[in-house]
């Protein structure tokens, strides 16, 4: 079953009446949900998105095109979606969220009923900040100031060496990609910025109201990037939305 490379499986619950597909931020993985099926309560299955490249998937090559990587995921994820279910994604994550339920609401079979956007806005990065063109020494140093990853992952060199193809993939995706001007999303858009984000300001994430065609919620929380790691409040508003 496809969906078995594309789903990280840990926190089952089929008695659930909805999915909530989870896609992280470049760099991320599916450990970042493992709190959240406890949160989210029994009526919410979560479903940690596996990208190639890491994890159980990590002799695999990254994909750095979301064109590429949309259909990769609409063929996998085609399987699990026999039940109500939602979107989510942080950051890179938000983008390919994005995109994935435009290509879905366009197939028409499989809709989801509400769309997660969580720290990114539509709008591509400009050339001048895309960290992914980066030499290593320089990406790494960026990597370290902004604050999502542990400092012990910067002291093992070879496990440095072993990740960062799929990082700098992922940040090619997250800093290349942007919705489509004009593109409307017709299910609800639920979108978290961090007060303090510097890589995507609240005003910033606000604009994905413009591609809302059912409905837009906006919450901006304390915190920086990574507010996602530590934010009850953000989790009951998906809890809240999921229950509509």
């Amino acid at each position: 079953m496809t969906s078995q490379r594309w789903i990280s499986w840990r926190h089952q619950n089929p008695a659930a009446g909805a999915r909530l597909y989870c896609l992280p931020y470049a760099g991320g993985g599916t450990r970042m949900f493992d709190s959240w099926a406890g949160a989210l309560g029994p009526g919410v299955e979560v479903c940690p998105i596996l990208l190639p490249g890491r994890e159980d998937r990590i002799s695999e090559d990254p994909v750095a095109r979301l064109d590429e990587l949309v259909p990769m995921l609409i063929d996998g994820l085609a399987p699990t979606m026999t039940k109500p279910f939602a979107l989510y994604g942080h950051s890179m994550g938000g983008l390919v969220a994005y995109e994935l339920a435009l290509r879905l609401c366009e197939k028409g079979n499989d809709v989801p009923v509400r769309v997660y956007l969580s720290g990114c806005g539509p709008a591509a990065v400009p050339e001048g900040r895309r960290h992914h063109l980066l030499p290593d020494e320089e990406f790494i140093e960026e990597l370290r100031k902004m604050n999502g990853t542990p400092p012990e992952f910067f002291e093992d060199r070879d496990l440095v060496d072993l990740l960062l193809p799929t990082i700098r993939a992922d940040f090619q995706l997250s800093e290349t990609s942007a919705a489509a001007e004009g593109s409307v999303l017709p299910v609800p858009i639920t979108a978290f910025a961090g007060a303090q984000d510097p890589s995507a300001p609240p005003d910033d994430v606000r604009r994905w109201s413009a591609h809302s065609g059912a409905g837009f919620d906006f919450h901006v929380f304390p915190g920086d990037h990574f507010f996602v790691h530590d934010c009850p409040e953000m989790l009951a508003a998906v809890r809240e939305g999921l229950s509509r």
